[in-house]
């Protein structure tokens, strides 16, 4: 990928997670000099796989990664991945069956990828040159030539003309964009998940009922959801971030104890999960207002970190990257209108991902009956019915376009 650059501007990108390697792909092909700078001593994600929805699909192949990506998942093409909610006692009846509810069921394909497995396809396309690894940012400082001066805590700095922050949800980016008078908006959500991963004939051989193998399925009720499951206290305020770690080794015991009262198939997975951990779900909470400060612009979680119960979070992630990548991309852009470009960005994506970030406490609401009506199907099923077409029908493809539109109309591009 390397060669003589077509901009006049060069990007930092802070954080090797998915979102930021997206941004350094989909940048460096184009022709913009780009460094990725990560705290780790190697590309690696925390996290087993992640399902994407069409709306990421989309982001995705725009950015050019769509093909990789499906060549390093276990599934060969996208899929139907549609959710089937299944009550967790027993006799776990169905309370609602998502499918039901979908206009356009052609248009709902999905993708899963283990997190690994979709860095490696990205690194191997990039350019070693470009990535730095024990580069932990401190802070950030204005340059005097109108970019940024990255802190690293070396002792180093780098700077550039345009900061990407995609350090995640404990950013150092983040800090800058918000200012230091503003409180950190980061909370715990009183949410706790167990993660394992259980071979599907592991569960056969146990005696399950619940068919788990040919589409997704969320136990409801009272205290959690699914083979990741959740412990919520929705009753409590939102609290400060606990302390480090966030995800630690737990005990059989005390997931048994969450879920005493459940069913025989949803203790049939309990009892099969391997080496479970145990993760303290934080969020971005007040949503931010603003995602660009100066020319230091925030994506994925760093800028809109929530609640995993719509399974959206990485796809908005996606979204900010392919809206801004474009942006950064067009012909037109250049050093001296980055400021009105990156205004666009600032405009378009924090009311979009903002309203994904509050649609998914909701969602996590509706699954642990945390409203009247309890997990009634009724019910249940006015809380859930469209909940993910919202988020799967958003053509970003479609909003770019109308942010190029408006440079021009702006004046900021010129009809040549």
């Amino acid at each position: 990928m390397a060669g003589a650059p077509r901009k006049d501007f060069n990007v930092a990108v802070v954080g090797g997670g998915m979102c930021g390697l997206a941004a350094a792909y989909s940048l460096a092909r184009a022709g913009v000099t780009v460094d990725v700078f990560e705290a780790a001593a190697r590309f690696e994600e925390v996290g087993a796989a992640v399902g994407l929805g069409p709306n990421a699909l989309r982001a995705l192949d725009g950015i050019g990664l769509l093909p990789a990506v499906i060549a390093r998942s276990d599934e060969p093409e996208p899929r139907m991945r549609i959710f089937k909610f299944v009550s967790g006692k027993e006799p776990h009846d169905l309370v609602y069956d998502y499918e039901t509810c979908v206009s356009n069921l052609e248009q709902q394909l999905g993708l899963g990828i283990y997190r690994p497995a979709f860095l490696d396809a990205v690194v191997e396309l990039l350019d070693p040159s470009m990535t730095h690894f024990h580069k932990r940012c401190t802070g950030i400082t204005p340059s005097e030539t109108g970019g940024s001066i990255i802190h690293f805590s070396d002792g180093t700095t780098h700077e550039a003309d345009v900061v990407i922050g995609a350090d995640g949800i404990r950013s150092a980016t983040r800090n800058f964009v918000i200012g230091k008078d503003t409180p950190l908006p980061l909370v715990f959500t009183n949410t706790s998940a167990y993660r394992g991963l259980i071979p599907n004939e592991d569960l056969v051989r146990a005696g399950i009922k619940t068919d788990l193998s040919e589409r997704p399925v969320c136990f409801v009720g009272k205290g959690g959801i699914n083979i990741v499951a959740f412990v919520a206290e929705h009753d409590k305020p939102k609290g400060p971030p606990v302390p480090l770690p966030w995800a630690v080794t737990t005990s059989y015991d005390e997931i048994k104890a969450n879920y005493a009262d459940w069913g025989p198939d949803a203790s049939i997975v309990l009892d099969n999960l391997k080496t479970p951990s145990k993760w303290s779900i934080h969020a971005c909470m007040p949503p931010l207002k603003d995602y660009v400060r100066d020319r230091v612009v925030l994506v994925g979680d760093a800028a809109h970190g929530m609640l995993p119960h719509l399974g959206a979070g990485v796809g908005q992630g996606f979204e900010d990257v392919f809206t801004l990548t474009g942006l950064l991309t067009h012909p037109q852009t250049n050093k001296a209108n980055l400021d009105r470009v990156l205004h666009q960005y600032n405009t378009l994506r924090p009311p979009r991902a903002n309203s994904v970030l509050e649609r998914s406490t909701r969602a996590g609401e509706a699954y642990d009956g945390y409203y009247p009506g309890g997990l009634d199907a009724f019910s249940f099923e006015d809380r859930v019915k469209n909940q993910w077409e919202w988020v799967w029908d958003y053509d970003v493809r479609k909003e770019l376009g109308s942010s190029v539109q408006k440079l021009y109309d702006e004046g900021v591009f010129v009809t040549m």
